[in-house]
């Protein structure tokens, strides 16, 4: 048996914003270089005739903290790694698109975020490497919905999967007691299985009877989210035009999270601000929709506090929130090593290694049979097991079709709109309006 303590992986806030997907990191703007400075794209001659390469990440992304980096070059003799990391996804994607435009200032690696990854597949392919035919690398061993948002429509793969944020609903088993709901996962589990609509009545009930103070969700931006990430269809069809304004799926998460707002079941919070931080803490909310990476987070944030207090169930529906890819740019220096560590970085038992220390789930199903996974509890949620627990969420969750501007969208529909719902009352149809005016102004430039 394998008990997870703290595995915190910061969370990336450019998805948290669009409540959808790390969602970027939420940490101090700025770069951050872990190691000494190498030349943009490495250098085959430095480092005592050893090959250099470069990975470029963004925030605390997990590799190097999880010593792979270490085991790679242990493996391999004649390779130094070196990374460097800007500590927001906000600042890091503006400047790689910039780098891949001019095709300078790169590394060998660089990575990407999955609410990212549709604009770099279809309007960067050209200039990244096809790591479909890297060593190593193994398109059964993915999820096939993984594996396809990396994947141009001519069929290049331009991005091998890192993790994934399969979710789950993260819950207080103390509140869910005074509350007279059942505390023990499985029961809980019921509660809401297989419907959206059931988690709003869950919602109901534990109001009826939830202690002072206590609500039963977080935000609505966080329940609009979470719906939405369990569809197929969310912002753009299969032929890359924009329909979130005419979507039933965007509809129903849209009418449902303002629905847990107008009945009084949410504490009003934006995710991942100093308010919210503390709910963790001092019960301020019963549930939360929770990707495998939050798990971390929410561990560190509710301490001591909130320790004998968490549990962790399966969603209504599979969904998912999160991710990134490993690239190679055609431009780089060391393009061949480049796309064999690439490979190597996210195969299943790198994967599995990567989730063991660091929280990350893996986009390769491969790896959910390793005792890593399949073993895996997290002691502060009551050894809940996270592996059989996250597993079944990826696996049953849907290909998502991507678009370029799903973080725009997503980001307006929280935080221009829902928000608005949730924290200063007005109606579904004024947020509506103004989220759809901030997005039609904001594709538009």
């Amino acid at each position: 048996m394998r008990t997870m303590r703290t595995r915190s992986r910061t969370a990336r806030k450019a998805v948290v914003l669009a409540a959808v997907a790390a969602l970027g990191t939420s940490l101090l703007a700025g770069c951050a270089s872990d190691d000494e400075p190498e030349a943009a794209g490495g250098d085959a001659g430095s480092g005592q005739g050893k090959t250099t390469l470069t990975v470029g990440v963004f925030g605390a992304f997990g590799l190097k903290e999880a010593g792979l980096y270490d085991q790679y070059m242990k493996e391999n003799k004649d390779v130094v790694i070196k990374q460097t990391s800007i500590e927001r996804n906000e600042n890091y994607y503006p400047q790689l698109l910039t780098h891949l435009g001019t095709g300078s200032g790169l590394a060998d690696i660089q990575a990407v975020e999955a609410n990212n990854i549709a604009e770099i597949v279809q309007t960067q392919g050209d200039k990244l490497e096809d790591l479909s035919k890297a060593p190593g690398a193994d398109k059964a061993a993915f999820l096939e919905w993984k594996w396809a948002q990396g994947t141009t429509e001519a069929g290049k793969t331009v991005g091998l999967g890192t993790d994934i944020g399969p979710q789950g609903i993260c819950y207080r088993k103390d509140l869910f007691e005074k509350a007279g709901l059942p505390t023990d996962r499985e029961e809980v589990g019921k509660l809401w299985a297989g419907d959206w609509d059931k988690y709003l009545e869950a919602g109901k009930e534990f109001q009826k009877k939830a202690p002072k103070g206590a609500k039963f969700v977080d935000g609505a931006p966080g329940v609009m989210a979470a719906v939405t990430g369990s569809s197929e269809t969310r912002y753009y069809d299969d032929k890359g035009e924009v329909v979130y304004k005419s979507n039933p799926a965007v509809k129903e998460a849209w009418d449902l999270a303002a629905e847990f707002a107008s009945e009084g079941l949410t504490a009003k919070l934006q995710q991942f601000t100093p308010g919210w931080d503390q709910g963790f803490s001092n019960g301020t909310f019963a549930t939360v929709s929770c990707p495998a990476w939050m798990l971390g987070y929410i561990q560190d944030k509710g301490g001591e506090k909130g320790a004998d207090k968490w549990d962790v169930a399966q969603a209504p529906k599979p969904s998912n929130w999160g991710g990134s890819f490993l690239t190679v740019p055609s431009a780089g220096k060391n393009k061949e090593e480049a796309a064999k560590l690439a490979a190597w970085l996210t195969a299943p038992k790198q994967q599995a290694k990567l989730f063991a220390e660091r929280g990350s789930f893996p986009s390769a199903q491969a790896a959910y049979d390793l005792p890593e996974i399949a073993d895996a509890k997290h002691e502060y949620f009551d050894d809940a097991p996270i592996g059989k627990i996250f597993a079944q969420a990826a696996e049953g969750a849907p290909v998502q079709i991507l678009g370029p501007k799903d973080l725009v969208i997503a980001q307006n529909l929280a935080d221009v709109g829902m928000l608005q719902v949730d924290q200063k009352g007005k109606s579904s149809e004024e947020g509506w309006k103004a989220a759809v005016k901030a997005i039609d102004n904001a594709l538009d430039q």
